[in-house]
């Protein structure tokens, strides 16, 4: 009954991860900047280490789209921009390149979840 739950809403949940990723990618540099809160290592640590809990939160969300009802264009595009914002994510301090990545990513999730809510809400339509 949890995983039936879980993928009719593996798609919303996917597009707040990302989203929620993209904001906190926007606004770490800002708070490292100007806070005195984040010159704390420990504080800095968990901010910093929320990256790792948006890609298991993509991971789950990606495996239950993809489960049942997803097209094959679907699945391998879920899963290709889950693997390039992986990828972009934990390399992103070896160069500024992998950060850009991570956004396009990040973006390509959120429009492939849009896309896969609506074949689905036509699918079930007709």
């Amino acid at each position: 009954m949890k995983t039936d739950l879980l993928s009719r809403k593996a798609d919303y949940i996917g597009i707040t991860g990302s989203v929620l990723c993209i904001i906190h990618c926007l606004i770490t540099p800002i708070l490292m900047m100007s806070t005195a809160l984040m010159k704390h290592d420990e504080l800095r640590f968990g901010y910093l280490s929320l990256d790792y809990l948006f890609i298991i939160v993509n991971v789950i969300a990606v495996y239950f789209a993809t489960r049942h009802h997803a097209s094959p264009v679907i699945k391998r595009s879920l899963w290709g921009f889950l693997t390039l914002f992986a990828v972009a994510i934990i390399l992103e301090d070896a160069s500024e390149v992998f950060e850009y990545l991570g956004y396009v990513a990040s973006a390509g999730l959120v429009i492939t979840h849009l896309i896969n809510i609506r074949q689905h809400r036509l699918v079930h339509v007709h």
